[in-house]
This record gives C-alpha cells, sequence and structure tokens, in this order.
C-alpha cells in the first residue's frame, strides 16, 4: 500500500480523521458532519454508497457515530464490539456528545494480528479496551492511541489504562513506522520519531503519578 492510495478526511469540529481505502472507511466521526464527510468522498471520486467495509479503531463517539450514514458491515476489536452491540453510552462515551449510541451490528470481530483491507490489526489496548493501530508498509493509522508530536490517548474514560497504553505504545516501536495517520490532528511522516517521543512522555508521566 502506497500513502497515495489512502483518501484523508480530516476531522471537522469533534470528528476523528476519516481514512478511505477503496471501498473501506476507517473511522466514520461523530456522523454530525454527513455533507462535509461525502463531499470529501465524492471529490476524491468515491460514491459513499460503495463503501463496504467500516473499520473502527475503537468504540469512542467521535469514531463511530457516523457509522449508520453507511450501508456496511462494520468490523472493531472484540473487546470494544460489545460496547457497540449494546449501545454502551458510557463505554462510547456518546453521553460527552449529548447523544445516544444506538446498538449497531458487528460484523467482524477482530483480534491482534488479523488482516483486514490489506492491514495487520495491533491490538493497542490503554485508551480502550480494544483500541487498534492499523499498520501496512510503513503506513500506521493509529486511531487514539498516539498523536503526532508525542501525543497520546487519554486514559480517564471507561476501560482507560495507562499502564496498558505504554505497553502498547512500546509494542508499535516494533514496527518501522514512516507515516503516522492518527485519530485527530496532523498527519505526518517520520512516524517513528513521533512515537518515540509519545513513549518518552507517558513514562515520564507514568512515573510522576506512581
Amino acid at each position: 500500500m502506497d500513502i497515495e492510495d489512502i483518501i484523508i478526511i480530516p476531522g471537522k469540529d469533534y470528528d476523528s480523521n476519516i481514512y478511505v481505502i477503496d471501498n473501506t472507511i476507517i473511522d466514520t466521526g461523530t456522523g454530525h458532519n454527513k455533507n462535509y464527510v461525502f463531499s470529501k468522498m465524492k471529490k476524491a471520486g468515491v460514491d459513499p454508497e460503495d463503501i463496504k467495509l467500516i473499520i473502527n479503531t475503537h468504540c469512542h463517539y467521535d469514531h463511530i457515530g457516523g457509522n449508520s450514514l453507511f450501508s456496511a458491515k462494520i468490523a472493531i476489536h472484540k473487546k470494544d464490539s460489545e460496547a457497540l452491540e449494546k449501545g454502551d453510552k458510557m463505554a462510547t462515551v456518546s453521553y460527552l456528545f449529548g447523544e445516544k449510541c444506538h446498538p449497531m451490528k458487528v460484523h467482524k470481530k477482530l483480534k491482534d494480528g488479523n488482516k483486514i483491507a490489506g492491514f495487520k490489526v495491533i491490538h493497542t489496548p490503554g485508551h480502550t479496551p480494544g483500541s487498534i493501530c492499523l499498520f501496512s508498509d510503513g503506513i500506521l493509522i493509529s486511531g487514539d492511541t498516539i498523536f503526532a508530536n508525542g501525543g497520546f490517548g487519554s486514559c480517564d474514560y471507561p476501560g482507560g489504562n495507562m499502564e496498558d497504553l505504554i505497553n502498547s505504545i512500546k509494542k508499535i516501536k516494533s514496527y518501522d513506522v514512516e507515516y503516522l495517520l492518527p485519530g485527530h490532528g496532523e498527519i505526518v511522516n517520520n512516524g517513528n520519531f513521533h512515537i518515540n517521543l509519545a513513549f518518552n512522555k507517558i513514562k515520564k508521566l507514568y512515573n510522576f503519578l506512581k
């Protein structure tokens, strides 16, 4: 896979970043900005009706709220799947957005090491129990595990765990990442630098809080 194969739709308002590869969409935002998302897709030559697969990097509402905009099968890690299937307002933090999370069918419950849409699934708990990153050919779609410039996901929401997140970031340090495509904010190259920066920052924070 090449970075040019990925359509990047920057998050608007509270939406996550959205990534589209062929007939697959990775995260869908809150669903509040349908016209914006659809116009970006169409401008890039993708008909939203042609999307067949949704991959959610985790269960939070700003990444899954837009799932209902598509007639597509949903894939998410098995440890976050129950939150979607039950419409759990706490686990999905939909309450923070003033929304209810309606139950949705999960068609594929992912596990560490699975291959999907040309990516390897890396289970990276810490932000949520079922957070994942997706890796292919030097490209890491990192959800809310890691952001540019040493940022990392909050562990303060239900199911969050800082020690798990440290271990997850340590895990992805073993990958050779050229492009980092996070759940929010800037897309950057020299991904290894940003991953190492995040690892060092969270270790310092963890040691300070102990």
